[in-house]
């Protein structure tokens, strides 16, 4: 049985149609004033004494409900919550005269924990001025509920409310400081990663556009020159640029895959990514192009990482690329270079060579790879003509090979 549904079941609040929770909350609303005469008309004449327990729980009951009803509110409209709590704190203070004596004093100290607990909320939830304001208000208030609550030798402290309101309004404000620095931080990872996902595709689609299209140019070019006097040679260079064009489809066919699992209910199916594996085939296809691959495989040759295998071959894609474009020479050298804790990537041609171009995303999408996988990477002319293109990948110590005995 699948578990998800109920892991993502909404509180029982949400569960409710909103026309039973709007008729519940206008009820309790409506419940507050006859709540309130009901605990005056109870609780006026005095503390007494009680012969049973029933008797004693309306007294202790009332009061606390009056001020309790309100929360139902409290999500909606905070602030009508906090004045309905005063005004039946200030109704029960000038109805019951008997309101700071016995255990009625102490629900008094109750009554403004819950308004100094509702200013919080608003505090935590509200902007700073909002919050500030009513804090402000509210103290005032309580200050003059206070005064008329004095009877014979009572006396009004009003630096106990003044300490509580402080002390909760600051509570609810480093709430709020604490969840809004929390979703910017959320927010600030969210933008990362879009980001990191978008240079990973536009790295994914430049080393294998650019190679390719490269590719399809040449061969097309080569084959509108013989096409007249060497057919043959014509035909080859159509039958290279129809394997270029769909190896290119079917990579930019994975691509989309990747970006479309991200609808769980609708997976698409993935093509392998290329690796180290492939680059005979690359070395094939850039033959064809005029310019020779002469691959050289160093080391224990064993399986990589994907993401290794992947980074290694578009950088030797993207330099042979260069090669067939740029550098004007026939042969450049690939090396693969095994070494215990990293593998060496470099390709070396003997071409025009030149400085790095400015302009283009080649080389700075082949040094984002390596240093997206903690590895150096450096590329520029060679002194005597020609360019070199060197990477160093780390390798895992899942993967890394064993260290020789001297």
């Amino acid at each position: 049985m699948d578990a998800t549904p109920h892991l993502l079941r909404p509180p029982l609040r949400h569960r409710l149609p909103a026309g039973v929770r709007t008729a519940l909350v206008w009820c309790g609303v409506a419940a507050f004033p006859v709540l309130l005469a009901l605990t005056v008309a109870i609780v006026s004449d005095g503390p007494g004494r009680y012969h049973s327990v029933l008797e004693m729980i309306p007294r202790y009951a009332l009061p606390a409900l009056v001020m309790a009803l309100p929360a139902v509110l409290l999500r909606r409209s905070p602030l009508a919550t906090l004045a309905l709590m005063l005004l039946g704190s200030a109704a029960m203070t000038v109805m019951i005269h008997s309101w700071h004596q016995g255990y009625l004093a102490d629900l008094r100290y109750l009554q403004l924990l819950a308004i100094n607990l509702v200013v919080g909320f608003v505090a935590a939830t509200r902007s700073r001025r909002l919050s500030v304001t009513v804090a402000v208000l509210t103290l005032c208030a309580e200050i003059m509920i206070g005064y008329l609550d004095l009877g014979d030798n009572a006396v009004f402290q009003p630096e106990i409310p003044t300490l509580g309101m402080l002390a909760t309004w600051m509570i609810g404000n480093s709430v709020r400081a604490r969840r809004r620095y929390a979703e910017a931080l959320r927010s600030q990872a969210t933008t990362q990663a879009v980001t990191a996902e978008r240079l990973r595709i536009a790295r994914e689609l430049h080393d294998m556009v650019a190679h390719s299209i490269g590719i399809i140019a040449i061969q097309a070019g080569v084959g509108s020159r013989v096409i007249q006097t060497q057919p043959a040679e014509a035909g080859a260079a159509l039958r290279a640029i129809e394997t270029t064009s769909r190896e290119t489809l079917a990579g930019l066919r994975r691509v989309l895959g990747g970006l479309r699992q991200a609808d769980p209910s609708n997976p698409a199916p993935r093509d392998p990514a290329p690796g180290l594996a492939d680059l005979d085939r690359l070395a094939e296809a850039t033959a064809e192009a005029g310019v020779r691959v002469e691959l050289c495989r160093r080391g224990e040759r064993r399986p990589l990482p994907a993401d290794i295998e992947l980074s290694a071959y578009r950088i030797v894609q993207e330099a042979v690329t260069n090669v067939v474009r740029h550098a004007g020479t026939p042969r450049c050298r690939v090396t693969l270079d095994y070494r215990e804790h990293d593998l060496h990537v470099e390709v070396v041609d003997e071409g025009r060579g030149g400085p790095v171009a400015a302009s283009g995303f080649g080389i700075a999408g082949m040094r984002e790879r390596v240093g997206l996988l903690h590895g150096d990477f450096a590329a520029g002319p060679v002194p005597g003509g020609g360019f070199r293109v060197a990477a160093r990948l780390p390798l895992p110590e899942t993967v890394a090979s064993p260290a020789v005995p001297a």
